[in-house]
């Protein structure tokens, strides 16, 4: 069954369930359980051997691997963090602060999409940082979860794409320079192939800008226009049923008692510590491997990213802790029970996480990616390439929801298709020859993104719900129609025409046009830019 249409099936259950039912741990474990069957062989002995696998063999090895452990005691450890600083009115001063200026739901989403660009370093500190942060000041503007969830979903990875210094791009130079080193008469090196496509970025680049465009004009459409308008109605914490509404209770949990100072510096700091040692652990653990004399984009590139953010999250706790109890806000003991509270509201996230860790092991082994590479690549002209490219990438990023995974499977085999068929075609290497190879590496990232921003079974979409305090499901439905849109302009108005010889520099703009002129049409408003603030 390995490498068949049988191999696609696991993740495409589960998928369908989760949109189709909104119960997402059950629809992961379906595909799971159904992976495994596959893997023990499909008969009926596989039905109870694949359920005991389940269990024994895939959430194990998902919870045993030592990346895997970093980004759940991450993740923990962030909660916790929110909780301590929740309960010392640390996050009620922050809201307090930038309510002053994000007065309205626009410059609440403005201010979300400025925090998510800057924190440009890392996607998983990226949207569990600005989710968690962002989450009061958002409800306090009755600006629903559904959009901060967006706001955050769409600025990490992108930025952590395209941004010059971050944990994505040791991998992504590695992919290339393996690549091209199985080429023959092709000596560029895989960092000048990595910068010369980053032009071609298009979906990251434009799901940037029209992140910015829905900001600022306060248009939406689809189910997030819907989502938006009950927000601004009944206010946030129930526009998407029972769950949102029990999210809301345990974050009630987590409210500072009646006279608590309402100090922002409470937060501030933790969170200050928290990004300022991940970026220490990056330089230092980068500068290890890569050498002291290493440029900046090369040390952070070759940073142990898993290790900095457990050093960040853990060193913000304790900064959270020390404060608390210096000030006397509350009792040690209380100031524990926050943090576990807090930690608690991030434990279904987390089992989402392991199922869709699980059921992209069993995608692996049932060599998902693999058949859908063969049955999508055997005839390509250079003028389609890029978008061939594109499309694998997101249907692959889509049916095992993960982009890295993804990147890792295609770049290898899309840099020598590419010469290959460049070859093929007459094509010998100059510049303008070569926007086609330059637009595939591209695709290949950019389709992972967007596959990855599509799929119910993303650790990313998933890490923004939580981090968003968000239904998950709810997420996807209101996200995907904005990806959908942007996916299109990046198919139809940039890669299309690159393979047909149009320069990038044209494309791009045309594109943004395109988009901004596509949400002025079918966008509408909430509301009337009333202040919700004080």
């Amino acid at each position: 069954m390995t490498g068949t249409w049988i191999s696609i099936l696991p993740p495409l259950v589960a998928i369908v369930l989760a949109l189709a039912f909104r119960q997402v741990l059950i629809a992961l474990f379906a595909g799971l359980w159904l992976g495994a069957f596959f893997v023990n062989g499909g008969d009926l002995a596989a039905a109870w051997t694949g359920l005991l696998d389940t269990f024994a063999v895939y959430l194990r090895d998902a919870l045993a691997d030592a990346d895997h452990a970093a980004i759940i005691l991450f993740s923990l450890m962030i909660g916790g963090m929110v909780g301590i600083i929740s309960r010392n009115g640390g996050m009620l001063g922050v809201v307090d602060r930038i309510t002053r200026w994000a007065s309205t739901p626009r410059r609440g989403q403005l201010a979300t999409t400025g925090l998510g660009v800057g924190i440009f370093f890392d996607d998983y500190a990226n949207t569990l940082i600005v989710g968690n942060t962002m989450r009061a000041v958002t409800d306090r503007l009755r600006v629903s979860r559904e959009k901060l969830a967006y706001l955050v979903d769409s600025t990490a990875a992108p930025i952590a794409a395209v941004a010059l210094v971050t944990t994505w791009i040791g991998m992504q130079v590695g992919l290339i320079g393996e690549a091209v080193g199985r080429i023959d008469g092709y000596d560029e090196s895989a960092y000048s192939i990595f910068l010369n496509s980053l032009a071609y970025s298009f979906y990251p680049l434009l799901a940037l800008a029209f992140v910015v465009m829905v900001a600022w004009s306060g248009r939406d459409f689809g189910p997030m226009l819907a989502a938006e308008r009950h927000a601004r109605e009944h206010g946030v914490g129930t526009a998407t049923g029972a769950r949102n509404m029990r999210l809301a209770n345990e974050l009630e949990a987590l409210m500072p008692d009646a006279g608590t100072a309402r100090r922002a510096r409470n937060a501030v700091v933790p969170i200050a510590v928290l990004v300022i040692a991940t970026l220490g652990g990056l330089w230092v653990t980068g500068r290890a491997d890569a050498g002291a004399d290493a440029p900046l984009r090369e040390v952070i590139g070759s940073a142990d990213s898993y290790r900095s953010l457990l050093w960040g999250s853990l060193l913000g706790v304790v900064t959270a802790l020390v404060m608390t109890a210096a000030q006397r806000l509350m009792p040690l003991e209380d100031a524990l029970d926050a943090w576990l509270a807090g930690i608690k509201s991030v434990l279904p996230a987390m089992l989402i996480l392991m199922l869709a860790w699980a059921l992209s092991a069993v995608s692996e082994q049932l060599g998902t990616a693999a058949f859908l590479t063969s049955a999508l690549g055997d005839t390509i002209s250079p003028t389609v390439l890029p978008t061939l490219v594109f499309v694998m990438a997101a249907v692959t990023a889509f049916s095992t929801g993960t982009s890295w995974g993804t990147m890792g499977i295609l770049m290898p085999l899309v840099v020598p298709l590419a010469w290959a068929v460049l070859g093929a075609d007459g094509i010998t290497g100059d510049a303008a020859d070569l926007q086609v190879l330059y637009a595939s590496v591209a695709a290949v990232l950019a389709g992972a993104v967007w596959g990855d921003h599509c799929s119910p079974l993303s650790d990313t979409t998933i890490l923004s719900s939580m981090a968003s305090g968000c239904d998950h499901i709810a997420h996807v439905r209101t996200q995907l129609p904005y990806a959908l849109l942007v996916g299109g302009a990046a198919i139809v108005l940039g890669l299309l025409p690159v393979g047909l010889g149009v320069p990038w520099w044209i494309c791009l703009p045309v594109a943004m046009i395109v988009l901004a002129i596509s949400l002025r049409l079918f966008g509408h408003k909430a509301d009337g830019e009333a202040s919700f603030g004080h």
